[in-house]
């Protein structure tokens, strides 16, 4: 059946949450894990269920994205397989930007025309989890339903932050309330006996829908609604069969710094929930690094990528991305470092040495603790980063403090000494 479905990855709007990380790069372009960028999970989690034809659809900050996918996603001239951006365009028909979820699939319907499909695919680009969409997929064909929603069982004290479905004994959605506050127990559903257990007796969204494709072009011509969680799904339950697709593995939103931050250092468990050694591996850009060079330094519960050189002291539950450079009797800890997108040649290296600037990546004899170290920064020698007491929330030009972390924006220069 995956012959029969293409699929749209929404990139989400400015990520405003995501701040800074967001400053220069849409949401799916995020680098996560050291090596990845977020849209590689929706994509991979695609080709590894047979589906092959994937629209990204953007439109802030979207170079960085697209240079992605160009480098990455490669497929034979005698294949339909392909990955392409959808950026937001001004149209005859259109002059404004995206409204929302609902309004960005609505003005890219007539791209999707040109193809022959029966079903629509449709992902956000920033979360983190496996998932076998054929299994989905099948399900959707056996019940006859007309829309499907992926969602996951959760506690009652997640519940206020998740559109929560209530569905009946066959899988059939018959109640829909965006992030609610009281009435909890009206929205109970059927869940496994494990998930009972852990509390979970509630079903999330997961903002994973199958549609049929001529509902899906029904639903959207001919109006002005702009969102599915909000006005979309909740307005098609009572006219319309939509049926739960129950998922109970690993899935994260990764919407905020905090939760981008523990989904990336959740990483480095001695058996981490989401797991990058499966056989169902993440594709990404295929870089020509060397190995990485490690002298002196004791590694602990570390995720080192390609092409680092690391001369630290120690290093304790952190991501070390590709390119890092770290100097010698420097300690890193609870922390994710993105790394560089080039190496400095030796004749900038000598020059930086020789008028007293940082060199790119990490310096010498540094404490940094609890933060996240965006690409291609520049931090010298001495530097302390939130190795002292929690730090209060603020936005500064080289940094920016939220939830106690710090995180060090793209090509900021920390001078020798620096204390954060």
């Amino acid at each position: 059946m995956t012959s029969k479905v293409i699929c749209i990855v929404l990139g989400g709007g400015q990520g405003s949450r995501l701040y800074p990380l967001t400053a220069t790069r849409s949401k799916p372009a995020v680098p996560i894990a050291g090596k990845y960028r977020l849209v590689d999970i929706p994509i991979s989690n695609c080709l590894h269920s047979g589906i092959n034809r994937i629209y990204v659809l953007t439109q802030f900050n979207s170079a960085s994205l697209n240079k992605h996918i160009k480098n990455t996603y490669h497929f034979s001239s005698f294949s339909e397989a392909f990955v392409d951006i959808l950026a937001a365009e001004q149209t005859p028909t259109s002059g404004a930007w995206f409204q929302g979820t609902a309004d960005a699939v609505r003005q890219s319907l007539h791209h999707l025309s040109v193809h022959e499909f029966d079903y629509v695919l449709i992902l956000s680009g920033d979360q983190l989890y496996q998932m076998d969409f054929e299994a989905m997929i099948d399900q959707h064909v056996k019940t006859n339903a007309e829309i499907s929603i992926a969602t996951i069982p959760v506690h009652v004290n997640d519940v206020p932050g998740f559109g929560i479905l209530k569905t009946d004994s066959e899988n059939n959605i018959t109640d829909f309330v965006e992030k609610p506050k009281t009435d909890f127990d009206k929205l109970v559903s059927d869940v496994s006996d494990e998930m009972k257990a852990q509390g979970r007796i509630y079903l999330a969204s997961m903002g994973i829908y199958i549609f049929n494709r001529k509902l899906l072009y029904s639903l959207l011509q001919g109006n002005e609604r702009t969102d599915f969680g909000k006005e979309i799904i909740p307005q098609s339950i009572h006219d319309h069969k939509v049926v739960s697709y129950q998922y109970e593995g690993y899935w994260t939103d990764i919407g905020t710094i905090s939760s981008f931050f523990d989904a990336n250092l959740g990483l480095t468990d001695e058996i981490p929930q989401f797991n990058l050694f499966d056989k169902n591996y993440i594709f990404t850009r295929a870089r020509m690094l060397p190995p990485s060079k490690i002298s002196g330094t004791h590694l602990e519960k570390t995720i080192v990528s390609d092409g680092c050189i690391v001369n630290a002291s120690h290093v304790y539950r952190s991501i070390i991305g590709i390119r890092t450079r770290i100097g010698f009797d420097t300690t890193i800890e609870n922390c994710y470092i993105m790394g560089s997108d080039n190496y400095q040649t030796l004749e900038q290296m000598q020059e930086s040495q020789e008028t007293g600037t940082p060199i790119m990546g990490i310096g010498d004899r540094c404490c940094i603790k609890n933060a996240i170290i965006d690409k291609n920064t520049y931090i010298g020698d001495d530097v302390r980063i939130n190795c002292g007491a929690r730090l209060e929330d603020g936005d500064f030009p080289t940094h920016t403090v939220k939830d106690g972390l710090v995180v060090i924006k793209k090509r900021a220069v920390i001078p020798n000494g620096t204390v954060i």
